[in-house]
């Protein structure tokens, strides 16, 4: 229990003292988002905070992670490095998507090949329990894949992938704690602490953005402790900890990072467009079109997403196509709701 908050505390501190000295240099080196009509920010913005968020979590993994019972951790880390170097590249000079994604490819491979990182049943959704090790293996790297681009969608306003990545990452590391995979634990509670102490000064008015370096590095994160979390339930049926509809309740602790990108690829493909097409049709740009600010927009999404994790544990007992059908009806129907909201606030003026 001490290292888990140890290292929660460590990854906190060095963020918390490094972001500033980011700050400073990325507007000496004019390394700032610039406002457009896609942006909700009216003035140049460091764009470096995922920096801090690396060198915070990075720094405390290593620190408290006990190396003897966790030998995979190497193949993580190798994992983070190339996320982050993708991300800084990306944040200092555009990198085209294509470019992005063969690195996210390679990041899963290590993550799936080396470090066991691997979704191998269904749960008997579809009728289907165990998956044939071909099927497994591009199953995992493609939902790693979408998990990380999910959290950097989604990174559109102030506070939100960082709270929504926090949550996610201390809900999933306390439930790592309960079943005493202590290691999952610290590099759950080293990324929420590296990326509290980053929303500091992502608040608004912002000082700083965590770009795509924090973004795809916390989808990262809940890639790893997601799988983890689906896949652990293999060997502990009998726990006290265990939940039913094991799937269901993890697309549920996701449910706006994933529902979100769902919806809006959707759409586009629904409107002729790339599913990579940039706009604003967000759920957070809705409710930003509708008038909230980005705080409070950010506050309605996070109990929203504590709602729909609160919802899945209560009635993990519908077994998974049940609970997932029922996510996805009352997302849609909320989605629905602030949508014609918008259309009749936007006719209102």
């Amino acid at each position: 229990m001490y290292d888990i908050i140890l290292s929660f505390l460590t990854a906190f501190t060095l963020t918390y003292f490094a972001i500033p000295s980011i700050i400073h240099i990325a507007k000496i080196k004019n390394l700032c988002d610039e406002p457009n009509e896609r942006r909700s920010h009216q003035e140049s913005i460091p764009t470096l905070g995922g920096i801090g968020i690396f060198a915070g979590a990075i720094f405390s993994i290593i620190l408290w992670t006990p190396f003897n019972v966790f030998g995979d951790l190497q193949y993580i880390l190798c994992s983070f490095i190339i996320i982050f170097l993708i991300g800084a590249k990306d944040d200092i000079s555009p990198v085209p998507p294509w470019k992005k994604m063969i690195g996210q490819f390679f990041a899963a491979a290590i993550l799936v090949f080396k470090s066991n990182v691997k979704l191998t049943s269904l749960y008997g959704i579809f009728g289907v329990s165990e998956l044939p090790e071909v099927v497994a293996i591009a199953l995992s790297i493609f939902t790693i894949i979408v998990i990380i681009n999910a959290f950097n969608l989604i990174d559109g306003i102030n506070g939100l992938s960082g709270s929504i990545g926090s949550l996610i990452a201390i809900t999933l590391g306390s439930w790592f704690y309960l079943i005493d995979h202590i290691e999952l634990a610290i590099v759950a509670y080293a990324m929420s602490g590296a990326v509290i102490a980053f929303l500091k000064y992502n608040i608004t008015p912002a000082k700083i953005f965590m770009g795509d370096t924090g973004s795809l590095l916390v989808g990262l994160v809940c890639s790893i402790l997601t799988i983890k979390f689906i896949e652990l339930h293999r060997e502990i049926p009998m726990n006290p900890y265990a939940f039913k509809a094991v799937p269901a309740v993890a697309i549920g602790f996701l449910i706006l990072p994933l529902y979100d990108t769902l919806r809006v690829f959707i759409m586009r493909a629904i409107a002729g467009k790339s599913p990579l097409h940039p706009d604003r049709t967000h759920i957070h740009h809705l409710l930003i079109d509708y008038g909230f600010t980005h705080m409070q927009a950010t506050a309605i999404l996070v109990l929203v997403n504590i709602f729909f994790i609160l919802l899945v544990i209560t009635f993990q007992e519908m077994g998974s196509l049940n609970l997932l059908a029922l996510i996805l009806i009352i997302a849609t129907m909320l989605t629905t709701l602030l949508y014609t909201s918008v259309q009749k606030h936007k006719l209102l003026k």
